[in-house]
């Protein structure tokens, strides 16, 4: 019996979503393969969220407190999950694919002699390793690659797997930790928090994005109001932020955030590969644009042809009706 282990992200004092995705797959392929699966916390207050992660189904839960870890720091991070890794021995290790984990992943991978399998959208055992298909090539291809080893690292895209709660009573492991941030060669001073981006698009369950279709204020007004109604995110094509119509927070494609929502609504958005490289991974994908040709048809699950000015108020006012 192995260990499947999986890193719970926090950020501005809560769960990332994405990292719940992976604890919930990693649930599943244990119950399938008979392995156990674990969690581990690193947060300042880390014990505070044992509940929630027990509902996902971890066994066992390890926490590492420190004030140290208010701030994302790669050094104090690598030294707590290595830390943890040496009690929990798993056989695999997974993450959801944040900026965090980017950060440390190869760094944590050679100092556990680790082999990696980074930035995947799905992973499942094989019979001497796991499996794994990641977008490449701007997300025109899929590979299919894999891992062999003792000790394997993985992280999950957002959005790659559902959330799916299967309650278990955890064993809570306070895991000893502490370090002054004299230690440290560099610190974090201060974090200055993008303008634009009021709500994650990372961890947005739905998106509306605006691109050079929308060239109003009156357009934008449209695209609040739709996302407003949604509680969704406002994402934007390149186009839009080049033009400093919209923060570059928002940019989603090749050279911005990849997203996964589950609703995600382009209005005015043409679907160059670039933009799609960033998006296609959403789970149900509705496109509004003037052209019939445009090539968002392509990839988009419902299609509305018509001027975004003509469409959305009716579109905004039948959603109000439907939530009232």
């Amino acid at each position: 019996m192995s260990t499947l282990l999986t890193h719970i992200a926090i950020s501005d004092g809560k769960i990332k979503r994405s990292s719940l995705e992976v604890l919930s797959h990693c649930k599943q392929l244990a119950d399938q393969n008979g392995h156990t699966v674990e969690a581990v916390i690193v947060a300042p207050e880390a014990s505070s969220f044992t509940d929630e992660v027990q509902k996902y189904g971890a066994s066992k839960v390890y926490t590492v407190e420190d004030p140290i870890f208010k701030n994302h720091m790669n050094t104090p991070v690598l030294k707590a999950l290595a830390k943890v890794m040496e009690q929990a021995n798993p056989y695999v290790f997974a993450f959801a694919s944040t900026e965090g984990t980017k950060d440390i992943m190869g760094a944590l991978a050679a100092n556990q002699q680790a082999a990696v399998l980074p930035d995947v959208s799905a992973f499942k055992f094989t019979d001497d390793g796991i499996q794994a298909k990641r977008p490449v090539m701007a997300a025109k291809i899929m590979a299919n690659t894999e891992a062999k080893g003792d000790t394997i690292l993985v992280s999950v895209r957002s959005g790659s797997y559902d959330l799916n709660e299967s309650p278990t009573e955890a064993e809570v492991v306070n895991i000893d930790f502490s370090m002054d941030e004299g230690e440290l060669k560099a610190t974090l001073r201060e974090i200055i928090s993008a303008s634009g981006d009021t709500i994650d698009l990372n961890e947005a369950e739905a998106i509306v994005a605006a691109g050079r279709g929308v060239k109003d204020e009156e357009g934008q007004k449209l695209i609040s109001e739709l996302a407003e109604i949604l509680n969704a995110g406002i994402g934007a094509s390149r186009a839009l932020t080049e033009a400093g119509v919209y923060d570059p927070s928002l940019q989603i494609g090749q050279t911005g955030k990849v997203v996964s929502p589950q609703l995600y609504i382009a209005v005015g958005i043409s679907g160059a590969i670039q933009h799609v490289a960033g998006m296609a991974n959403s789970k149900v994908i509705v496109a509004v644009n003037k052209d019939a040709d445009a090539p968002i048809f392509d990839v988009a699950d419902y299609g509305i042809v018509g001027d975004l000015y003509k469409v959305l108020p009716p579109f905004i006012e039948e959603i109000k009706k439907i939530k009232g």
